[in-house]
């Protein structure tokens, strides 16, 4: 990044020697105590310093002295060792500490100071720094210093070079800028990652005041405000200006096109919107333009734009640019000579047509990355022009027909992926013939009949040009033969052959090879013979050194192991990390409190672990962040303030936790292009805030089993992420969604979820009409909770669904007749509410043939119910919109009338005999007389004789 300035800067050293190569220069006594007094304050746990003894100080490492003068012009002790020694339990650290002695200021001549990556546990920059008059270096970069940075600085007038980023503060610069005006010889300044969104004065007319300025880096600086005109400007001479990773909003600001001698630009990772500017096209000497990671709309690329000639590396990834490429390439390919060595389009899901044949008019060209766009048609037969191309990424796109052979003359390829695209045809060795430094291959083709397949035509005994690291086929037939040729592959990482058409037996030597395999796929073929088990991994910690063994990584996946132990706190050196998944093991403990220094991450994933306590501080300052998964395991408290700061995040998961507390409503306000939320298996209480609707771009909610009150907000109708074609709106992610009755993960296809759970929580009301405007909806699932009314009649226009579970409510009223009309439903629950009337038997509810799925409604009736509906029920189809008027048939009434008049003619000739003998005391004596008369009579007829047979049989 430093590509321009330091050719200047080095040109400092050409007056300087080391005393190492001038054994006859010692240095000046007053001089040497100094550097004593500085190495007495010193915490030196590495022992860095164990040279710094006897008289020739000019000799001691880090120390360089003027050839003539003999006085000590530069003190180089920064930190370059990224690695760790073992020894025993912990591990040796190489990061100087301590007190800096004021005995330095002895140091008369020094012009260079460099103390970056040490830790000086937050002390403050010493205000003596600002009496070395004759300093023209002074970085003090990532070195654990902190506190406001003194003013005293500004009196350095000589310095040219000037970096205090990752400066450790506790109240960041919370005063102004001011002191930079003092420094009129500056020609490189970085304040990156240092908080200045509470600096008074603004920024820009700050670092305007510095003519001499040639770098400008401020990424990840908290700044907000970007202007879109700029009156008085003197940065004309500004040669690279870094601006990425803020929280710019704006559109694209007119002054940058004043910046005439501008070679480097890099805007990336704010949210910057509206269309590039034509006038950036007048920016001749641009070699890098970075503006990936923003919001730019409005269609294609500026054709203007290829007079860029100078261009080394265009980014314009993560934006939103539609259109075809086609004139914006034939503009580059016009340049006498174009120096354009980087082309990233990378997700642009609008932007697409076919690749142009003038794209191999780019002679220089290193890299082609338009990963994730709409790009078709077949890859030209140009590409082979381009031998300097080490980078091909056509992942994730639509394009289609036969792989040129022309792509075989690439001999500096490194990496070719071409996954994810419609190939067919047939594939040779021709296609390989020259490929001498690949080491990574991914080829699949989505290719359906009647189209062709996608076949390799390859000999089982060939031996390839290439040692692949990684390899990668999918859905291209190599078989029946096993390939033999994998045998050559001796650093191998990844081998998959999916649906390749195998059917033969696995060889012995494929288990004797050496690999370290991270992934292993042999999936949907016929294969034969044995898998060790020796090919899983095995239980353990993740390395504690791991930050400093790959301080370079940018992309970090350990996830579906059994790693066990806690985040090592070294992971934080890998400062240029954009990718850390560590999900699905058994880690545990708090997490680390360091995102702040791995500023430029981008996706982070500690799902299905066991993590405990509250979400770090630190992780709010990411907002380069976009894909956040701590969902299933042990995190508390409150829903976390700083993730204000989220204001990209794309997925947000932190379901199945212990959070708990009231939804915040900002959440819908500071998270406006939110894809995909889930909270659900907390203990989050309260309204669904309605602010929620503001996220018009959701495609899933999920705060299902928690303690939520209140209404349905009726404005999630307007949620019109769930009314666009997936196929337009794809974007990536993971999720574990419950849907049709399971835990569903959804990956590389989570863009083709479209739902909303509020399952198990205490809402209350009706089910809001307006949710029957979400038209591509496939999964509603509102059950266990105390919904009332019906079920919305217009429920029919969500022709999409394929899940729908109102269980457990209060909800009354018939099973609307149009919901047959929903031929993709295939989970359907209404059991435990009060529906009535006949259940449906149309289309798609002839398969719903399981009564679990309407019990607990007993007032339904009809298949598969056992609960039969009325004979005439069976032979008419009743109207389900009301209740039926009743009409009795001939047959009813006489089975109605034989009762009826029984009934009468016993209370009639009861009551009629009774009264009389109440009333009529003459009856009423016969009557009873009559009684006693018959009961004497049947005494002597019947009990006398049955008396005298019991006494003959005694």
């Amino acid at each position: 990044m430093f590509f321009l300035l330091f050719t200047y800067l080095y040109t400092l050293n050409f007056n300087f020697i080391s005393c190492h190569n001038n054994l006859n220069v010692s240095c000046i006594k007053i001089e040497k105590e100094a550097l004593l007094n500085l190495k007495k304050g010193l915490i030196d746990p590495s022992s860095r310093l164990s040279s710094w003894i006897g008289e020739e100080c000019c000799k001691w490492e880090g120390i360089v002295c003027h050839k003539k003068t003999r006085n000590v012009i530069k003190i180089k002790l920064r930190n370059t060792f990224n690695l760790v020694d073992d020894v025993g339990d912990g591990y040796q650290s190489y990061e100087l500490g301590g007190e800096i002695s004021p005995s330095l200021l002895d140091l008369k001549s020094l012009r260079y100071l460099d103390l970056s990556s040490n830790n000086f546990g937050g002390n403050q920059i010493p205000k003596f720094f600002g009496s070395f008059r004759k300093l023209r270096y002074l970085n003090l970069s990532n070195a654990g210093f902190g506190g406001p940075v003194p003013p005293h600085i500004g009196n350095l007038s000589r310095l040219h070079f000037l970096d205090l980023s990752s400066y450790s503060i506790n109240e960041p610069f919370a005063n102004n800028l001011k002191w930079l005006i003092g420094l009129q010889s500056l020609k490189y300044l970085n304040l990156g990652s240092v908080d200045l969104s509470k600096v008074k004065n603004h920024w820009l007319q700050s670092v305007d005041m510095i003519p001499s300025l040639l770098e400008l880096h401020l990424p990840q600086c908290m700044l907000s405000n970007l202007p879109l005109s700029f009156e008085f400007f003197n940065l004309s001479s500004l040669l690279v200006l870094d601006l990425s990773n803020n929280g710019f909003s704006s559109l694209f600001p007119s002054w940058l096109s004043k910046l005439g001698k501008l070679a480097y630009l890099d805007l990336n990772l704010n949210a910057l919107r509206g269309a590039i500017p034509i006038e950036l096209a007048n920016m001749t000497s641009l070699q890098t333009l970075d503006l990936s990671g923003n919001s730019f709309l409005e269609g294609q690329l500026h054709e203007q734009l290829g007079n860029l000639c100078n261009l080394r590396e265009l980014d314009l990834s993560l934006n939103n640019f539609t259109g075809d490429i086609t004139k914006f390439i034939d503009g580059l390919s016009r340049c006498n000579e174009s120096k354009l060595e980087r082309l990233n389009l990378g997700y642009n899901a609008g932007l697409g047509g076919t690749l142009p044949d003038s794209i191999g008019f780019l002679k220089n060209l290193k890299y082609i990355e338009l990963w994730k766009n709409s790009f078709v048609g077949m890859i030209p037969d140009s590409i082979g022009n381009l031998s300097s191309l080490e980078y091909l990424i056509l992942v994730w796109n639509q394009m289609s027909g036969q792989i040129p052979v022309t792509l075989g003359k690439l001999s500096k390829l490194v990496v070719l992926d071409l996954f994810e695209n419609d190939w067919w045809g047939v594939i040779t060795e021709a296609h390989f013939t020259n490929l001498t430094s690949l080491k990574e291959l991914y080829i699949s083709s989505n290719s359906l009949p009647p189209s062709p397949p996608l076949v390799a035509n390859v000999d089982t005994e060939w031996i390839p040009p290439f040692s692949l690291q990684y390899l990668k086929f999918r859905s291209c037939r190599f078989g029946p033969k096993f390939p033999m040729w994998i045998r050559h592959f001796t650093e191998l990482q990844t081998l998959t052959f999916r649906r390749a058409g195998f059917s033969d037996t696995l060889p012995d030597w494929l288990w004797e090879m050496n690999w370290e395999l991270e992934e292993l796929d042999f999936g949907y073929n016929q294969l034969k013979g044995r898998v060790p088990t020796t090919l899983k991994f095995k239980p353990g910690p993740v390395p504690f050194d791991i930050g400093y063994r790959y301080p370079d990584l940018t992309d970090l996946d350990l996830s579906q192991n059994s790693l066990n132990g806690t985040i090592p706190l070294s992971i934080s050196k890998i400062t240029n990390l954009v990718t850390l998944v560590l999900s699905n093991n058994h880690l545990t403990g708090e997490i680390p409190d360091f995102w702040d220094e791995v500023p430029i991450l981008y996706t982070l994933d500690l799902s299905n672990n066991s993590f405990i306590g509250r979400v770090p501080s630190t992780l709010s300052t990411l907002n380069s962040l976009r894909f956040l998964m701590l969902s299933n395991n042990h995190l508390s408290g409150e829903f976390p303030l700083g993730f204000q700061n989220f204001s990209s995040m794309i997925t947000l998961d932190l379901g199945n936790n212990q959070f708990s507390g009231e939804l915040p409503s900002w959440i819908g306000e500071k998270m406006p292009v939110l894809l995909a939320l889930s909270l659900r298996s907390n203990m989050f209480k309260g309204e669904i805030p309605r602010e929620f609707c503001n996220m018009t771009s959701l495609h899933f909610i999920d705060v299902g089993s928690n303690n939520l009150s209140g209404n349905i907000p009726s404005c999630f109708g307007n949620l019109n992420g769930m009314t666009l074609d997936p196929e337009s709106q794809r974007y990536e992610g993971q999720l574990n969604v419950f849907s049709k009755g399971r835990d569903i993960l959804y990956k590389d296809n989570l863009y083709l979820v479209n739902g909303i759970i509020l399952s198990g929580n205490h809402l209350t009301g009706e089910i809001p009409e307006e949710l029957t405007n979400l038209s591509r909806m496939n999964t509603l699932n509102l059950s266990m909770n105390h919904l009332s009314g019906k079920i919305p009649e217009e429920i029919e226009r969500l022709r999409q669904l394929e899940t729908l579970d109102l269980s457990r409510n209060e909800i009354h009223g018939t099973i609307p007749a149009g919901m047959t009309s929903l031929t993709l439903l295939t989970h359907l629950n209404l059991s435990h509410n009060h529906l009535s009337g006949r259940v449906p038997t149309a289309n798609q509810f002839n398969t719903f043939n399981d009564p679990s799925i309407y019990m607990g409604n007993p007032d339904l009736c009809g298949d598969p119910l056992q609960n039969k509906c009325c004979k005439d029920e069976t032979e008419e189809e009743p109207d389900l919109h009301q209740d039926p008027p009743y009409h009795s048939s001939p047959s009813e009434f006489g089975e109605m009338g034989f009762f009826v008049s029984t009934g009468v003619g016993f209370v009639v000739g009861f009551w009629g005999v009774c009264a009389i003998l109440i009333i009529k005391s003459s009856w009423r004596h016969a009557y009873f007389q009559f009684v006693g008369y018959l009961g004497d009579k049947l005494f002597v007829i019947f009990i006398l004789p049955w008396a005298s047979w019991r006494r003959s049989r005694s």
